[in-house]
C-alpha cells in the first residue's frame, strides 16, 4: 500500500475506487471540470444527497467509478468536516484517507499534518490525466468552512453566513429550489449528542411568523406573467395560481438586490435572503419554490427558459402552489436583467396539522419496518419543536442550543414534557415531509433518533423562513 505525503500521487488501476476516511468526520465530494468549479447541485455529494453519476456515498466510504461520473468530469475532491460543527478538526484525531480496490485490496493511504482551528479539510483529489486516473493527497483545510469551499468551487451552500457568488454573464442561468439542505440530530440521557452539521449562523434577527393573515392579497398582472404562467400549468393538468402583493414585492425586491449586485443569489448584499423577504412581506407559507434567472428579457422568454428543464419546470407546474410573484429587474453594474419568481401555499393551522401528521406517519413507517412500535403524537413535545422552529427563523440560527442556552430536554420540561429521555432532529431547506424524512434517515445519528427503542412519544414543528427557506424539528421521548 502506497503511503502518500502532500502533494504526493498514486496511479489507479481502471474501473472503480472506493475512498474511505473512519472517525467522527462527515465525508463528502465535489465532482468538477478542469475549470474546478461545480456545474451545479447535483455535483456535491454529501450526507444528505449520497449520490451522483459515478460517485456514491454510505456513511463513511466514498466509491468512485471514473468511467461513470458526468460527462466533462476531470476531478473529484474528498472532503472531511467535523460531525459536530463547533468542534474544529485540531481537537479530532487526524483523519486517514484509505484508498482500496472494491475488492478490499488497500492501494494508498494518506494521514495529513494535525490541523488546527480548520472546520473543513480538502484531504485528496482524484484527477484524470489523459486516459488515466490519479489519486493525489492535499490536505488543504478552510478555517471558515463550507463557505470557503464554495468561493472556491462555486457551491451554492446556505452555510456560515455565505453569500454564493453570481454566475457569468451571458447565457441565462438559474439556481431554483433549496441550496443542499442541512440536518441535525441530537439525544439527551441515553447516548451521545450528534449536533448540527452547518455552522450556526449569526447574521441579524429577522421576523419569522407575520401577522397577516394567509388569504392571497390580489395584484394587477401588467405584464401578463400569470397568463403564461397559467397556460403551461393547464397544459399539465394543474390549478392556476394567484398572483399575490405580498410575493410580488418580496420578488421585486430581491430581483432589484441582484441586479445592483451584479450577481444572483439567495441572498444580497444586505444578508437578507429571498425567503426571509417573503416572510418579512407578511407572507406566512407552508411550502415554496423560487427562481432566480438572469439573462431572459421578456416575461416570454423567462418562462420559456424556466419551463425547459425538469427541475425548473415541475416548480411551475406543481400543483401545490396556489400563489406566485414575479419581478425583474435590470441595470446595475453587470447590465443584464435579473429574474426572481415566488411559488407558495399559504399556511393555515389546518396545513400545519396535516404537515406534522406526514412526518409523523412518516416516521413511524420507519419504525415499523424495523420491528418497533409506532410512536404517539404528544402534545406537549408538539408545543417545544413548533417553538424551537418559529424561534431558529425568529432569531436567525440554527441549532440544538438557543442562543440562550436552552437545550432540547430543557424545551421540553418547559412545554410541559415529564419525560426523562429526550431526543431531537433538526433540519432545514427540506420541502416536504417525505423529503425530510428520507434526509433524516441517510443519516446515521437522526436515524437513531428514529428508531431508538425506548422512545414512544414524538412532536413536531415546521416553521418557513429564514435563510433556509424551511425549519423542522423533531422531538422525541420515553422513559
Amino acid at each position: 500500500m502506497g503511503e502518500l505525503v502532500p502533494g504526493g500521487n498514486l496511479a489507479l488501476p481502471g474501473g472503480a475506487v472506493t475512498v474511505r476516511v473512519p472517525g467522527p468526520y462527515d465525508v463528502s465530494a465535489l465532482i468538477t471540470d478542469d475549470s474546478g468549479k461545480v456545474r451545479g447541485d447535483g455535483d456535491f455529494v454529501f450526507y444528505n444527497q449520497p449520490s451522483a453519476p459515478g460517485a456514491v456515498l454510505r456513511g463513511d466510504t466514498l466509491t468512485v467509478d471514473p468511467p461513470r461520473l458526468r460527462a466533462g468530469a476531470t476531478r473529484v475532491t474528498v472532503v472531511v468536516s467535523s460531525a459536530d460543527p463547533g468542534t474544529s478538526l485540531g481537537r479530532l484525531p487526524v483523519p486517514t484517507l484509505f484508498v482500496t480496490r472494491p475488492d478490499g485490496r488497500h492501494l494508498a493511504r494518506f494521514t495529513p499534518p494535525r490541523p488546527g482551528q480548520e472546520t473543513v479539510l480538502l484531504l485528496a483529489e482524484l484527477y484524470r490525466r489523459g486516459a488515466d486516473w490519479k489519486v493525489r493527497a492535499l490536505g488543504q483545510g478552510y478555517a471558515d468552512g463550507l463557505a470557503g469551499v464554495a468561493r472556491d468551487f462555486g457551491v451554492d451552500v446556505l452555510d456560515d453566513g455565505t453569500r454564493p457568488a453570481g454566475p457569468a454573464s451571458g447565457a441565462p442561468t438559474a439556481r431554483t429550489g433549496p441550496a443542499s439542505p442541512a440536518a441535525s440530530p441530537t439525544t439527551a440521557n441515553d447516548g451521545p449528542v450528534h449536533p448540527a452539521r452547518p455552522a450556526t449562523t449569526n447574521g441579524p434577527v429577522h421576523r419569522a411568523r407575520p401577522t397577516a393573515p394567509p388569504h392571497a392579497v390580489s395584484v394587477p398582472d401588467p405584464h401578463g406573467h400569470l397568463a403564461l404562467v397559467n397556460s403551461a400549468r393547464a397544459r399539465a393538468g394543474s390549478p392556476p395560481v394567484s398572483l399575490d402583493a405580498r410575493l410580488v414585492s418580496a420578488a421585486q425586491g430581491h430581483a432589484s438586490a441582484m441586479a445592483a449586485a451584479g450577481r444572483l443569489g439567495v441572498e444580497g448584499r444586505d444578508g437578507v435572503s429571498v425567503h426571509q423577504r417573503v416572510t418579512a412581506a407578511g407572507y406566512a407559507y407552508i411550502t415554496i419554490g423560487e427562481h432566480l434567472v438572469s439573462g431572459p428579457r421578456t416575461p416570454a422568454e423567462f418562462i420559456d427558459y424556466c419551463l425547459r428543464t425538469d427541475g425548473r419546470g415541475r416548480t411551475v407546474l406543481d400543483p401545490a402552489f396556489t400563489h406566485a410573484g414575479l419581478a425583474h429587474a435590470g441595470g446595475g453594474r453587470s447590465g443584464q436583467t435579473y429574474w426572481t419568481a415566488l411559488w407558495a401555499r399559504p399556511l393555515t393551522p389546518a396545513e400545519l396539522t396535516r404537515t406534522a401528521a406526514d412526518v409523523i406517519e412518516l416516521t413511524n413507517h420507519e419504525r415499523t419496518r424495523a420491528g418497533l412500535p409506532p410512536l404517539a403524537s404528544d402534545a406537549a413535545l408538539t408545543r417545544a419543536a413548533q417553538a424551537h422552529s418559529d424561534d431558529m427563523v425568529a432569531r436567525d440560527f440554527y441549532s440544538h442550543t438557543a442562543p440562550g442556552g436552552s437545550r432540547p430536554w430543557d424545551r421540553a420540561a418547559a412545554a410541559g414534557s415529564t419525560h426523562h429521555s429526550i431526543g431531537e432532529n433538526i433540519a432545514c431547506g427540506q420541502r416536504s415531509p417525505a423529503e425530510v424524512v428520507t434526509g433524516w434517515m441517510n443519516s446515521p445519528g437522526h436515524r437513531a433518533n428514529i428508531l431508538k427503542p425506548g422512545f414512544t412519544r414524538i412532536g413536531i414543528g415546521f416553521t418557513g423562513g429564514g435563510r433556509a427557506g424551511t425549519y423542522w424539528t423533531q422531538l422525541f421521548g420515553g422513559g
